[in-house]
């Protein structure tokens, strides 16, 4: 995965309606979070900030710090491997979602508690400044 030159209009506008305005919402609180400005990585992710990864394989590469996915139907918000099973009372605190290892799916942000999201992002820091 690598930073694109894809508009970050074009990305934001994936989410449509209510959504829409609720991935500004995603935008200003991964900019406090990273201090960083939103950068659109593989055409369709908005990651904040970058990070060198190596795997146990010898496989290395950059990956966003911060990064989340708008689109029509949901935000996917990228979080630490296990977010869940590593942070269970945040999980839970969230309200409504969908996730997998490592994304977290969530229709509305109306029905989640920021103040868990955010916590959560925070603690996802692949690399702590």
């Amino acid at each position: 995965m690598r930073p694109t030159d894809t508009p970050l209009e074009d990305v934001l506008n994936r989410s449509t309606g209510p959504r829409r305005a609720e991935v500004q919402d995603l935008l200003d609180l991964f900019r406090e979070v990273s201090g960083e400005e939103p950068v659109v990585w593989a055409g369709r992710i908005i990651g904040f900030g970058e990070y060198p990864y190596t795997y146990p394989t010898g496989h290395s590469g950059v990956a966003p710090r911060f990064a989340f996915a708008p689109g029509p139907s949901n935000h996917t918000v990228y979080l630490a491997q296990d977010f869940e099973t590593r942070w269970p009372d945040l999980a839970m605190r969230l309200g409504k979602h969908r996730s997998s290892k490592v994304c977290l799916y969530l229709t509305r942000l109306s029905s989640t508690d920021m103040d868990a999201l955010r916590q959560l992002i925070v603690l996802s820091d692949p690399a702590p400044q």
